[in-house]
Formats: structure tokens, C-alpha cells, sequence
């Protein structure tokens, strides 16, 4: 697995969510975050999930591309 409970992550593009729940299943890892915009715990399979490399509330324009380009090596 590649997150743990209570890991800050990104979802759904840019937003903010908290790992509440891990497993595996055979479709692969599966994740249930708590996404404080939507109010509400939905889940998300691996694939989906982005690790958060900055620490505000919301990311702006510049805050994206940091967040970019630690994900992809620029």
C-alpha cells in the first residue's frame, strides 16, 4: 500500500482528503478519505489518489504546479 491512515492526500484534481480507512481487495488497493470540501467520506481506488506535498487549506494556481512537479520529476 502505498498510503496509511491519516495520510493527507489529493483527489478528484486538487481536492484535500485524510485516509480514514485502507484494504486490499482484488481490484487493488482501495481507500475511503474524508474530502472536507465534499463534507463526506468517499472511496477511492489507488490509482486515483495523488500524495499532498503542500500544506495549506486550498491550493492556489502556483501551489498546483509545486504539486505537479514533485509528482512528475520537473
Amino acid at each position: 500500500m502505498k498510503f496509511c491512515f491519516g495520510d493527507i492526500v489529493l483527489v478528484d484534481d486538487f481536492q484535500i482528503g485524510v485516509i480514514v480507512k485502507s484494504w486490499c481487495s482484488t481490484n487493488g488497493n482501495n481507500y475511503d478519505i474524508y474530502v472536507r470540501s465534499y463534507d463526506a467520506i468517499k472511496n477511492y481506488r489507488e490509482c486515483r489518489v495523488q500524495r499532498y506535498m503542500v500544506r495549506h487549506k486550498y491550493l492556489s494556481d502556483e501551489e498546483k504546479q509545486y504539486q505537479y512537479n514533485a509528482i512528475n520529476g520537473c
